[in-house]
């Protein structure tokens, strides 16, 4: 798979997660993933919001509920004292033209066309960004797109939290007509003939409750791309059952609700600079960027001192040097100094490895090879039943958990995992096929023994690998040979090639650096082509960097 044009979709016809960055020079000039780029449908929708309801010099991020906009305001206070003399953001919600309140179905069976939108000074954009590439709480390109059409066709109204009840009177926008059949329009009586129309401030319990059901359902009808979203519920049983499943010889997960599937899986806690995010929505954090026996020497010290710690974050293996930590012994150092471990095993994945056993919460964004269609976003967190934090942990997640998941997310993501066990053992094959023992790949690596400790027993090393070169001209010439796709994401069907660090880290590149993270580091992400045609593409692409020398 070539993508021929800077920012095509891949695949294409996609543009959900990745876009093409064909050559290293590129790179430079573009992020082309939801984490560091917002979708155009994204932000198309949010020009529009601000052409209604805004002004020149203020800027719309778009959220899944109004929760996640109120977290959105309060980090906004947090971190401009500016908004507290008179610089303000506000809260448009959304709704179906009726309140939603008023008797319509929330249930798993219904899609949901709702959105929130925070309005903010647009010269404080960079905060808004943080937030969004941070928390994983924006919005899908799905649910924008089908949220945006409803809205320009007048079937959703705003509510600001400037109004005094639950109606969207007083805004010019909601008094517009409803388009669209009679049958949604006004009510009838029962002899067919219409009824004199209630005014707006007095509708009675039954007109609410029909006229709530109407409209959702005529979103539904008009907006549902053809796909019966009703199924959305079952999608989403199906999705923690299949986890689940992968997970049955760590623990039994009985209780399906233990694995949940995140908004978005924008961001989770994978990634090499965590601590900018515990930085952020925390109380700050200790960063061990090499994961090794000296840094966990540093923790225990520290710990020895009277330090305490909520929770160690870590990624199993590290991307993208793929680097193990030592599970067993900061299981140990969890139990003796009394945090909680939170393990992040996306690149090892679910069949590969099992974690479970040495944390207390278990993160993988499904959006990688679980999906493998490069089509849809997702993740999940499992909580581990066996924890001491379980029944704090469940009982927080029970009052403060909203399945914000988009409905046609789930059912694409459903549809994408079907065959993930299959894909995984191919992946495996072909990633062991094309490494040589100077690339960053589990199998090679000095933390091998951390790996083979929680390696399943058919399990093998992953589909990503990551390599470095002598000069930027070897590594130029490497990756502009390489005839894969080439973009941000990783754990696709089709082979991914990416320039890591210029594209995650470029404004930190000497940070980077100290902790082994090379500035021309080559990440690839092994799909399921042909074995000896990606070994042939390979030494094709290693020519071109002995060109380089002789030249």
């Amino acid at each position: 798979m070539l993508a021929q044009e800077v920012g095509q979709s891949i695949p294409a016809d996609t543009p959900h997660v990745s876009h093409a960055l064909p050559s290293a020079a590129i790179t430079l000039l573009l992020n082309a993933k939801p984490r560091f780029f917002v979708d155009k449908s994204v932000t198309s929708f949010a020009a529009t919001l601000i052409e209604r309801h805004g002004t020149l010099d203020e800027w719309a991020i778009l959220l899944p509920s109004h929760a996640v906009a109120v977290r959105c305001t309060s980090f906004f206070q947090r971190h401009l004292a500016a908004l507290e003399s008179g610089q303000k953001t506000r809260i448009i919600d959304l709704l179906p033209r009726t309140n939603p309140q008023h008797g319509i179905d929330r249930g798993a069976t219904r899609v949901s066309p709702m959105l929130s939108a925070v309005i903010y000074p647009k010269r404080f954009s960079s905060v808004a960004k943080t937030f969004w590439q941070h928390t994983g709480e924006g919005v899908s390109s799905r649910r924008a797109e089908l949220c945006h059409r409803a809205f320009n066709d007048g079937f959703l109204s705003p509510r600001t939290n400037d109004d005094q009840d639950d109606n969207s009177q007083g805004h010019p926008a909601s008094q517009k007509s409803i388009k669209g059949p009679l049958r949604y329009q006004k009510a009838r009586a029962t002899d067919g003939t219409e009824e004199h129309e209630r005014t707006r401030s007095d509708p009675s319990p039954e007109e609410k409750r029909r006229n709530a059901n109407d409209s959702l359902q005529f979103v539904e009808e008009r907006y549902g791309r053809n796909l019966d979203l009703s199924r959305a519920s079952q999608a989403k049983i199906a999705i923690r059952r299949r986890i689940a499943g992968a997970l049955a010889a760590d623990v039994d997960l009985n209780q399906m609700t233990d694995t949940i599937q995140l908004e978005t899986g924008i961001r989770q806690i994978s990634g090499f600079s965590e601590d900018d995010i515990l930085e952020k929505w925390g109380p700050g954090c200790l960063f061990y960027g090499h994961g090794s026996a000296e840094d966990l020497d540093d923790l225990e010290k520290h710990c020895e001192q009277g330090e305490r710690y909520l929770a160690l974050f870590c990624e199993f293996p590290g991307n993208p040097l793929l680097k193990c930590p030592d599970l067993d012994r900061i299981r140990t150092l969890a139990d003796r100094f009394d945090f909680a471990v939170v393990v992040d095993e996306t690149i090892g994945n679910f069949l590969n490895i099992h974690v479970m056993p040495h944390a207390d919460v278990v993160v993988s964004s499904l959006t990688k090879v679980f999906s493998g269609d490069s089509n849809v976003m997702g993740g999940s967190s499992i909580l581990n039943p066996l924890s001491r934090y379980y029944n704090r942990l469940k009982k927080t997640m029970e009052l403060e958990y909203e399945d914000n998941y988009w409905a046609e997310d789930a059912l694409f993501m459903e549809r994408n995992s079907r065959d993930f066990v299959s894909r995984i053992a191919r992946i495996n094959l072909n990633a062991e096929a094309i490494c040589m023992k100077d690339v960053y790949y589990p199998k090679f690596s000095s933390t091998r023994p951390f790996y083979d400790r929680h390696r399943s027993p058919t399990g093998g090393y992953g589909g990503l690998l990551s390599v470095t070169f002598k000069t930027r001209p070897e590594a130029i010439a490497f990756y502009d040979a390489l005839e894969t796709a080439k973009g941000p994401s990783l754990g696709t069907n089709f082979t991914l090639s990416s320039p890591y660090t210029l594209l995650a880290h470029y404004t930190e590149l000497d940070w980077a650096a100290k902790y082994g993270v090379d500035p021309d580091l080559v990440r690839m992400s092994v799909g399921l082509e042909d074995t000896a045609e990606l070994c042939s593409m390979i030494e094709r692409a290693l020519t071109a960097v002995a060109s380089v020398n002789e030249a």
